[in-house]
This record gives structure tokens, C-alpha cells and sequence, in this order.
């Protein structure tokens, strides 16, 4: 009989997580066990649909004359997003992010904050850093050097509802041509002995 390999250290429960932002050319934390610091800012408390990594890609196929299928395939277009909703709508970073301005804008003058939104937004490209978490034993790390918020949801506000901004973050090639950096902590895979 043939025996299935199976081991559930190998399993991901996202369990827990954040989000920080930097500016554009900031450097990785670098590890999802250590605390970021300066100039990495967190985004507070995420909705309990967590992060929602997405890959998002098209092809193009070439089939030749007198063939039913294709003899190759080309990536013509590879996306790479962050999707997820930061509940701390009063947080400086996050309304920075949301409304495109600079935290420094958002410092509040005896008690109140102003602030317009522009009819000609610009482009807001920042360094993201997210951290999944599995308890101890299973951690994960995304660091994207150039990301930007491209798709902001509409924002609820009502009694029984916390308002949240919803985001999708779009990441771009750095100078190296890398859009999503990687850094994990997870259990080993044990060698298969084919038995």
C-alpha cells in the first residue's frame, strides 16, 4: 500500500499578524521574530480576514497549425498584491495612506486635525513590511521595497460595523527586478525516503 507523507508542523494557520510601512527605499526588518524599528511604522489592528496574498497572472499560448494544443506558453503578465482592511482609521499612518499625505500633515493643531483630499492625486509608492504568524514555530515575512495602495473599498460607518479602510497594494519591481521579498521561519521539511 502506498503511504501518504504528511507532517502538520508543515501547516499554516494564520493565526496572528501585522502590517508596518516605511519610506520608499527603506531597508527589510528583515526577520518576521523581530520587532520592526524606525523607520518602520505599524498599521495597527487588521480585520479578522487577515492578509490576503495574491498572485494575479496572464499567458499567452502558442498553438501551431495542425496541433489542438499549445507547444508553449509565455507569461506576459505577473501581479503580485497584498490585499487587507486596518480597523485603526484615527491612526496618523494610516490615514497617510489612505488619503495620500504625509503623516507630518496630520499633526493635530489644539486638538484637531485638518486636512483636504486633492482632485489630482499623485503616485504613493512606499516600502510594506507584513508578518503572518503560527505561533513560535511558523512565522512568515513579506517585505515589498516598492508597493502603493491601488484599489481603497468605500468605508461603512455605523453602529454595529467597525469602520475599516480596505486595501489592495499592488507591488513593483525594485532595481533588482524583485517585487516581494521573502523571509520565513518555518520547520524543516524532513528528506522523503520514498517509504
Amino acid at each position: 500500500m502506498v503511504s501518504i507523507t504528511r507532517a502538520a508542523d508543515l501547516l499554516e494557520v494564520g493565526a496572528n499578524g501585522g502590517g508596518w510601512v516605511a519610506p520608499l527605499g527603506s531597508t527589510s526588518p528583515g526577520d518576521p521574530a523581530i520587532q520592526p524599528a524606525s523607520p518602520w511604522l505599524p498599521l495597527g489592528a487588521i480585520s479578522d480576514d487577515g492578509l490576503v496574498q495574491g498572485f494575479e497572472e496572464d499567458t499567452q499560448s502558442f498553438t501551431p497549425w495542425g496541433y489542438t494544443a499549445p507547444i508553449r506558453t509565455t507569461i506576459t503578465s505577473s501581479l503580485r498584491t497584498f490585499g487587507l482592511t486596518v480597523w485603526e482609521t484615527g491612526r496618523t499612518t494610516v490615514q497617510s495612506l489612505q488619503y495620500r499625505i504625509d503623516s507630518a500633515d496630520l499633526a493635530p493643531t489644539s486638538g484637531l486635525t485638518t486636512f483636504a483630499e486633492t482632485a489630482s492625486p499623485v503616485p504613493d509608492r512606499r516600502a510594506f513590511w507584513f508578518v503572518v504568524l503560527d505561533g513560535d514555530n511558523f512565522q512568515r515575512g513579506f517585505y515589498v521595497p516598492e508597493g502603493e495602495i491601488t484599489e481603497r473599498s468605500d468605508v461603512t460607518h455605523k453602529q454595529d460595523e467597525i469602520a475599516g479602510f480596505e486595501w489592495t497594494i499592488t507591488a513593483y519591481p525594485d532595481t533588482a527586478g524583485n517585487t516581494v521579498y521573502h523571509f520565513d521561519r518555518v520547520p524543516e521539511t524532513e528528506a522523503y525516503t520514498g517509504s
